[in-house]
């Protein structure tokens, strides 16, 4: 597909964009979970229940590391001509559906095929991976103003019981990314399981504030219809009354693991996206405005084909409207070592996470601490490794 376009100057611009089709994966690579149930029953192989992990942390970021990196852009006056090209925004939507017969495939094999409970806990826990990563659809989708869009991203954040999403990322995290009072941005020397723990109940009480203010807004008491946060809640409580109906409550347990596998995977992304990073203060008390340099960047190729560009997130902050085929990479921004893949690996190692990305942040803020989003009483630790300044 050849996109044309003429410039503020009146040239015409033709660019193609390389990766059309590729984006398919972006929509398909979720079956992964329900491809190795489907190939577990098939087979009798209990140890294709292991293969979406390998898949996703192995496989993955060896070929981001061989592979590498496109810090390819498409040229400005072709964006909205990308941006109006429906065939990405079918992918979205076919994403979406992708997703939900993943959940539903797995959670039915494992409900109804006699396995080992290892097998049943992977293919479970895998499926919470592939969902979790559907919140990237949520996020794209989320950030249109076209209802069915809305809608459609509701329905992915159901999936994981994760109803306040879209209201918390859209009207919170992206008020307050790379700041102290952000749920969402980890801070300087806050390991990944402390950041959880902050994260999780934070960003679902600052939802629940959000959505009550609206409501408020509008004339409208917290317990209704309109609600949008109670709605993403009463789906998925419709489907686990299904499933429990159907197999009995022994699979609560199973649905509670994959909402939280599901909501791990978005706390690791929060994680890596912002570590560390903050946006100054101005003199009149409020923040600088968010640029790409507040966001942690990568252009490796293969996990931002599997993940509709969430990687190029510096643009994203700095733009939240860009579509994501339009994304672009800048000089000089923080980026991460590879792909979410291979960072996420790192990030549940906290002594090596901060081998890594503890002199990045640092070189990023010029040694300074002050320009730091520092975790509270880590000042000392920071000034005795880096002989860090400011405080």
């Amino acid at each position: 597909m050849i996109f044309v376009a003429a410039t503020s100057e009146g040239a015409q611009v033709a660019y193609t964009d390389r990766k059309r089709w590729l984006w398919l994966l972006s929509a398909i690579v979720p079956f992964t979970p329900a491809f190795s149930a489907l190939m577990l029953v098939q087979t009798g192989w209990e140890l294709f229940a292991v293969f979406p992990v390998v898949f996703y942390y192995v496989f993955v970021p060896l070929l981001d590391m061989l592979i590498g990196e496109d810090p390819e852009n498409p040229p400005e006056a072709v964006v909205e001509t990308m941006a109006g090209d429906q065939h990405y925004r079918r992918l979205l939507f076919l994403a979406s559906f992708v997703l939900w017969a993943n959940f539903l495939v797995v959670m039915i094999i494992v409900a109804t095929v006699p396995m080992h409970p290892l097998a049943m806990l992977f293919l479970v826990v895998t499926a919470g991976f592939a969902s979790g990563g559907g919140l990237t659809v949520a996020h794209e989708l989320g950030h249109k103003a076209n209802r069915a869009d809305q809608i459609a991203a509701r329905l992915v954040a159901a999936l994981t019981g994760y109803g306040h999403f879209m209201i918390e990322h859209n009207r919170g995290h992206h008020v307050l990314v790379a700041t102290p009072e952000d749920h969402a941005s980890a801070r300087l020397g806050e390991s990944f399981f402390a950041f959880q723990m902050r994260e999780l109940p934070g960003v679902w009480r600052h939802g629940i504030h959000l959505e009550t203010e609206r409501l408020k807004r509008k004339g409208l008491p917290f317990w209704h219809w309109r609600n949008e946060v109670l709605q993403g809640y009463l789906i998925a409580a419709v489907v686990a009354a299904v499933f429990i109906t159907a197999f009995g409550w022994w699979m609560l347990p199973l649905l509670l693991i994959h909402h939280y596998v599901g909501w791990t995977m978005l706390s690791l992304a929060n994680y890596v996206e912002h570590y560390g990073l903050k946006r100054q203060r101005k003199e009149n008390g409020r923040y600088e405005p968010c640029e790409p340099r507040h966001s942690w960047n990568t252009n490796h190729i293969v996990s931002n084909l599997l993940l509709f560009h969430l990687q190029r997130h510096s643009d994203h902050h700095a733009n939240p409207l860009r579509p994501y085929q339009a994304l672009r990479n800048f000089e000089e921004l923080p980026t991460l070592p590879s792909g979410y893949p291979g960072t996420f690996v790192l990030a549940i190692i906290p002594p090596l996470w901060r081998a890594v990305m503890d002199p990045k942040v640092m070189a990023w803020a010029g040694g300074d601490l002050s320009r730091t989003n520092l975790q509270p009483g880590m000042e000392a630790v920071y000034r005795d490794r880096f002989g860090a300044s400011g405080t």
